[in-house]
């Protein structure tokens, strides 16, 4: 198991989505937010902790890209 930080940039036609949801059901992550500022007018961030498979996690974090978030890891 490995486990990665993520700093997640919402736009604000994703603010409603379940992203976080969706990303450790369809990947079997473990996600735990560690901070967040979100506005459904303008978008915002998350701090994602996600732990499982090293595999798993790159496939999130391209899926996440996918759909529009910018995905920075933090070290």
């Amino acid at each position: 198991m490995s486990k990665a930080r993520l700093h997640l940039t919402f736009s604000e036609h994703l603010i409603s989505e379940p992203v976080i949801h969706r990303m450790g059901t369809e990947f079997g992550l473990v996600t735990n937010i560690r901070r967040a500022n979100l506005d459904e007018e303008r978008g915002g961030w998350i701090i994602v902790e996600v732990e499982g498979d090293n595999d798993r996690i790159a496939d999130a974090v391209s899926w996440l890209a996918d759909i529009g978030l910018q995905v920075d890891r933090i070290d």
